[in-house]
């Protein structure tokens, strides 16, 4: 063997033999970014359609409302059954839980209240009168009040006496509202616009104007540090991202058509976008679509699919629970009405870590 063909022989022996030794040492080789590999590993049939899920403080159950019913279905996140099913009032929107997970309050727009349960009986223990057609409620992170959309304003809620202290108008429809982890401010999607309100206040100190692709927003999530807020517009292609410091939109993402809902990771890296049949996961650093996830057994077209309405992510980042809306047609069944389960992969992807690398030349 000519000696610069050994030299180049003996490099490349050296060069995998230390590469070897840095995977069996644990060590993660950068360059490229890191691939995710979500998968669906469970689906829980639930009955009638599932319009919202939401996941308790300790991760042990999701509840799960369905559209146009007054049932709500508690799924066992340890075994994914359904572990109950109760009745509340009349077309339940999301549930929110106090910090303590000891209380949960729902919004039921068919009633234009807001029902109470006691998260270990699962029974009804007050019913407090709000405005018109109430979709979504935030609790404080202290748990000492809670926030309503419903019609062009935001009820106020004292959670120790159940009852309504204050309302602020926001102009617009309000669909959803979501508070900063600090508990200083509330965040309305209502119309075309994001209203930020003072929750010391309890008045709208800035209005941000997003991008709605001709549609109105609809659902929001905020950071876990609270930098950052990303919105869904009903029907549209994009999320925007509001940067909170400044109350701007500082960046758009494409998505699947009909995003809906939006998820955070509790680490902040990743969002979670439900649109259409497929769920789209952010990277909140790049803020760009990193892996789509499609749900359901076969491919549909947009005008004959079911639809991924809602998202919530475990406490522990390690599952999404998706409420996807199933249906029949053209002679074949879609998944049914369900609630799908998704184990979210931190692992970097080994090709897209090789995809980087040099090797020596010959």
């Amino acid at each position: 063997m000519p000696h610069n063909s050994v030299d180049a022989y003996r490099a490349r022996r050296r060069y995998a033999a230390g590469f070897t030794a840095a995977l069996a040492a644990g060590l993660m080789l950068t360059g490229a970014p890191a691939a995710h590999a979500d998968t669906v590993t469970d689906t829980i049939e639930v009955t009638g359609w599932p319009e919202e899920v939401t996941i308790t403080p300790d991760g042990t159950r999701a509840y799960v409302t369905h559209a146009g019913r007054n049932t709500l279905s508690v799924i066992d996140t340890a075994t994914n059954t359904v572990s109950s099913t109760f009745v509340v009032r009349n077309d339940p929107g999301k549930v929110a839980f106090t910090p303590d997970g000891t209380r949960a309050y729902i919004p039921t727009s068919y009633d234009d209240s807001v029902s109470v349960i006691d998260t270990t009986t699962n029974a009804v223990t007050d019913t407090i009168a709000v405005g018109a057609e109430p979709q979504k409620v935030a609790i404080t992170p202290d748990g000492t009040r809670a926030y309503v959309a419903n019609g062009n304003k935001v009820s106020v809620i004292d959670t120790t006496t159940n009852t309504v202290t204050t309302t602020v108008p926001v102009g617009g429809w309000s669909y959803d509202l979501e508070i900063t982890p600090d508990g200083t401010r509330a965040y309305v999607a209502n119309g075309g616009k994001v209203s930020v309100i003072d929750t010391t206040a309890n008045t709208v100190v800035d209005t941000v104007a997003v991008p709605d692709d001709g549609f109105e927003a609809r659902e929001l999530a905020i950071a876990p540090d609270g930098t950052r807020a990303y919105v869904t517009p009903y029907e549209g292609t994009t999320v925007s991202v509001i940067d909170t410091a400044t109350n701007t939109v500082v960046d758009t993402v494409a998505v699947g058509a009909r995003p809906s809902d939006v998820a955070i990771t509790p680490d902040g890296a990743r969002a979670y976008v439900t649109n259409g049949t497929k769920v789209s996961v952010i990277d909140t650093t790049t803020n760009r679509v990193t892996t789509t996830t499609t749900l359901g057994r076969y491919q549909w077209t947009t005008s004959s699919a079911p639809s991924a309405n809602a998202v919530a992510i475990t406490p522990d980042g390690t599952h999404a629970y998706v409420a996807v809306n199933g249906s029949s047609f053209s002679g074949r069944r879609s998944l049914p009405s369900a609630v799908s389960v998704i184990a979210i992969d931190d692992a970097q992807s080994l090709l897209g870590s090789l995809g980087s690398l040099d090797w020596p030349l010959s």
